[in-house]
């Protein structure tokens, strides 16, 4: 039982932390008015990340283009996940170019690039960020520890700063991205939350 509430305390903590940070909520909002304006603007939003990341990639995207909490017009949002893709340039071009060249393939000046790595240090996210940066899109990074090399390459660098086990930093990630998409939602359909 104690293992149990203390993990639940530990989670506690971690949030209360980042909520306690005032920039932090205020480059949430960022975000979110950037995705707002991408998808006002007719773009789309591209997700990428490794493991547990790629799984919130994957919720990022289809709560877009899917539902959240009401009945709206899908959003054009893509992980990048697609697995024939992923063992086609991992095979041909090495494991570091799976999203970059996604990103390559589609991705277009206006367009945001949604970048997850709890470490901040992934050589194929980054890749991706350095490929999107060249077409032309923003950039808004999920991170955790010190924010890595990602942190100083995102337009916006959102950071969760534990400097311990991963699964508390996607625990914050997860909730970002769910108040990314109830903000895009109401900013664009004036859905209530």
């Amino acid at each position: 039982m104690n293992l149990i509430k203390n993990s639940f305390l530990d989670a506690q903590r971690v949030l209360n932390d980042f909520i306690a940070d005032e920039r932090n909520m205020k480059l949430v909002c960022e975000a979110g008015d950037m995705l707002v304006e991408m998808f006002r603007r007719g773009g789309k939003v591209f997700s990428c990340g490794n493991g547990g990341s790629l799984c919130d990639a994957m919720h990022f995207a289809e709560e877009l283009t899917g539902r959240f909490r009401s009945d709206r017009v899908a959003l054009p949002a893509i992980a990048l996940a697609d697995p024939s893709h992923m063992s086609c340039v991992s095979n041909d071009m090495g494991f570091d170019s799976v999203f970059s060249r996604y990103v390559e393939a589609l991705g277009q000046a206006g367009d945001v690039l949604f970048a997850i790595s709890t470490s901040g240090n992934s050589g194929n996210v980054l890749r991706a960020i350095e490929v999107a940066k060249v077409k032309g899109m923003k950039v808004i990074g999920l991170m955790g520890k010190t924010g890595g090399k990602m942190k100083d390459l995102c337009d916006v660098s959102i950071v969760v700063p534990w400097q311990e086990h991963s699964d508390r930093i996607q625990e914050i990630h997860i909730k970002i991205i769910h108040t990314l998409i109830e903000y895009i939602e109401y900013s664009l359909f004036q859905i209530p939350q």
